[in-house]
């Protein structure tokens, strides 16, 4: 009888999980299957065929999928090919608190495409990921115009500050700051538009608002005192090398697929006024998928007439990480990562890094994300294409969440009292 063993049955979602099955002929073509349902009700899944070896068994750790979503031996690539069943749909935990996402893993005794009512698994397993860990403390930030919500790691500190944002959509989005706090950082996941009361569209940014909330983390008195890192994807990596630019408490940051300068809408701070490289919808593409790639819409930072929406890198205080993917195809952010490295030697500042992956697209969050090429557009009639190719940008996702936390750890001073 063909038996299914999942470890752990719970677990962080960026944490890997062990997947064996036995119990088969040798040789037997099987299915494994995952699914999952989202906090809207809607279900992604995923599926992948393998051949037993002699013994009748298969481990994912050393077993190749012959076939399916993907090929090749990849022990999480079920969870990274999780696939939404209405097309162009992002997987988001929204409660991260709250509840884990259930993930169904199901094994079938032969070749099944997309099983139907009928077909029953031979033997199925039901684990928790959870988005964040036992003991973390979610506090919800309201204070002057700061709009956000702070995690704490368990115990008394003190902790690395970590300032969490993403992109274009805005609102706020919470799962990669739990995860930070799980991992031992006080994370400040900060709204700063279509949030609350704060503006509903990005026309002109202030970034004495983004002070405000450095200031804020910085005071903490669980937050080791010496400056915090900031985290960024997209429009947050650009607000991120803002931050670094131009404020004193930033001494580490990290830019995922972001730009070198102000795009699309003007930046203040005190009596600065920088009016950003406008957008070229002219220049938007319609790819083979019939999604749409903002790549080329995007200001050219190589323009004579738009050096003066270019960020002062050289002022910053700690050092910079670039994270990119090759094929993003939101922002060609191989470029912008590439002018900023060439300013940072001009000025001769040498803590500026880039990271390229090769196939990675724009959305590189942690591990166990599943791989989001397009998501329906709330500004475009046809989808957002975000590019990357599936088995490459999770390779990405995995990397880089290790190269996030060691160049936190790194370059954040962590004093040895808190502030209690």
């Amino acid at each position: 009888m063909a038996s299914l063993e999942v470890s752990p049955k719970i677990s962080l979602v960026d944490e890997p999980v062990t997947i064996q099955v036995w119990g088969l002929r040798p040789g037997q073509a099987i299915t494994l299957r995952a699914w999952l349902k989202d906090e809207k009700g809607e279900i992604f899944n995923s599926r992948a065929f393998y051949l037993a070896d002699k013994e009748g068994k298969l481990d994912l750790e050393k077993s190749p999928a012959t076939g399916g979503d993907f090929i090749g031996v990849y022990p999480m690539g079920l969870f990274w090919a999780l696939r939404p069943s209405v097309p162009n749909l992002r997987l988001i935990k929204r409660d991260v608190m709250g509840s884990p996402f259930l993930v169904h893993l199901e094994l079938y005794t032969s070749l099944m495409l997309l099983p139907g009512p009928e077909d029953v698994p031979a033997a199925s397993q039901v684990i928790e990921r959870w988005y964040v860990a036992p003991g973390v403390q979610r506090i919800p930030i309201r204070e002057g115009r700061v709009r956000g919500t702070l995690f704490l790691p368990p115990g008394e500190g003190p902790f690395r500050g970590v300032v969490d944002m993403f992109g274009g959509v805005g609102g706020l989005m919470e799962f990669r700051s739990s995860l930070l706090a799980s991992c031992g950082f006080a994370s400040l996941a900060l709204a700063y538009f279509a949030y609350d009361d704060l503006p509903r569209l990005l026309i002109t940014v202030d970034l004495k608002y983004f002070e405000e909330a450095a200031q804020l983390l910085t005071s903490h008195p669980k937050v080791a005192g010496d400056g915090i890192g900031v985290v960024g994807t997209s429009k947050g990596a650009e607000m991120g090398l803002a931050m670094a630019s131009y404020l004193p408490q930033v001494s580490a940051t990290i830019c995922i697929n972001g730009t070198n300068g102000v795009n699309g809408n003007s930046l203040t701070y005190d009596d600065l006024l920088v009016n950003g490289m406008p957008y070229n919808p002219e220049r938007l593409l319609v790819t083979d998928f019939a999604s749409i790639s903002f790549t080329n819409a995007m200001g050219d930072p190589r323009k004579p007439e738009h050096q003066d929406a270019i960020f002062p890198l050289e002022k910053a205080r700690g050092p910079i990480l670039f994270m990119v993917g090759d094929q993003d195809q939101s922002h060609n952010s191989l470029l912008y990562a590439r002018e900023a490295m060439a300013r940072a030697e001009k000025y001769g500042k040498k803590d500026v890094y880039l990271q390229c992956y090769p196939g990675a697209g724009h959305l590189i969050e942690p591990p166990g994300f599943p791989y989001c090429p397009a998501t329906q557009s709330i500004f475009f009639p046809l989808p957002f294409a975000w590019g990357g190719e599936l088995l490459a940008h999770c390779r990405a996702q995995e990397t880089s969440w290790k190269q996030i936390q060691e160049f936190l750890r790194r370059n954040i001073k962590l004093s040895r009292k808190n502030k209690l």
